[in-house]
């Protein structure tokens, strides 16, 4: 995929289930073409339900592999 097709690499999401790392996936969802939609989350290390977190890879069309995300704006506004 590339970011004329909608890819979701680089998009930033909520997981709406936890991943837990090397023994399961979790489920993001992305807002992407003009809607929300949901992708199967891999991640190495377990991650809560509701972290945000940035897609860095695809595994096939509805499959991502996704890290931690702090969204750099949410820092700012406390300080």
């Amino acid at each position: 995929m590339t970011a004329s097709d909608g890819s979701p690499i680089g998009l930033a999401g909520r997981l709406t289930t936890a991943t837990r790392g090397e023994l399961g996936p979790g489920e993001v969802e992305v807002r992407i073409r003009g809607g929300t939609e949901t992708f199967i989350a891999r991640s190495a290390e377990p991650l809560a339900k509701g972290q945000s977190v940035i897609i860095v890879q695809t595994l096939g069309p509805r499959t991502v592999i996704v890290l931690p995300w702090a969204d750099p704006v949410d820092s700012l506004l406390e300080l």
